[in-house]
């Protein structure tokens, strides 16, 4: 159970990188924009990839009626999505080094990985209510309107993640290091939790 609660550990720890990398990035190109414009998103708030590309983005979202990117204040997600995350890394360790001195039972590994993986589908839930309505709940008195073949409202939706052509603009939504970090240290615990069965399974026989 050693090894296992080690790996527990380090994998709890990996999630702390998303205090300091954003968790997700969402980049528009188009033939006026050669250089694509950018935002990367953080467990407490959004910033431009460039210094004025969230500046410009709002510029030529306000045309066709769609919501300022909001600010930290603006969303209670990026004042309870750090708390979560330092909850959950915190327990992490606390099993970690638990279960490095036999104090609980391997399964609290996976009891964690679930939990964060519930956790995380909460989230991405969220996430993808938020990109709805802020490509869809647009203004009815905006400068430009486009509609859809049948007459309806068209949606500027970005995509939950992978492309999406929207218009004129070439959209890509992708994990940041920060999420790839909360990947992988989920991962890891996941590794932990069978190297702990392995262990446990072998010392009973």
């Amino acid at each position: 159970m050693k090894k296992a609660g080690i790996i527990m550990v380090i994998g709890s720890l990996l999630l702390l990188g998303l205090f300091k990398f954003p968790l997700w990035n969402i980049m528009l190109g188009a033939p006026q924009y050669p250089d694509p414009l950018g935002m990367n998103i953080y467990i407490d708030g959004i910033q431009g990839v460039k210094e004025f590309d969230l500046q410009n983005i709002d510029g030529l979202n306000h045309y066709i009626g769609m919501k300022t990117i909001p600010k930290p204040e603006e969303m209670w997600e990026f004042s309870v999505f750090p708390k979560v995350i330092l909850g959950m890394a915190v327990l992490g360790v606390l099993i970690g080094f638990l279960g490095f001195f036999e104090k609980l039972n391997y399964k609290f590994f996976l009891g964690w990985f679930l939990l964060m993986s519930v956790l995380g589908v909460a989230g991405m839930y969220d996430f993808n209510n938020w990109l709805t309505d802020y490509g869809g709940n647009l203004d009815p008195h905006a400068i430009i309107k486009v509609t859809m073949p049948d007459g309806s409202p068209m949606s500027y939706k970005p995509p939950l993640i992978g492309y999406k052509k929207l218009l004129n603009f070439d959209v890509d939504s992708w994990p940041h290091l920060g999420g790839y970090l909360l990947f992988v240290g989920m991962a890891l615990t996941l590794v932990a939790f069978w190297i702990g069965r392995k262990a446990t399974l072998k010392r009973v026989k």
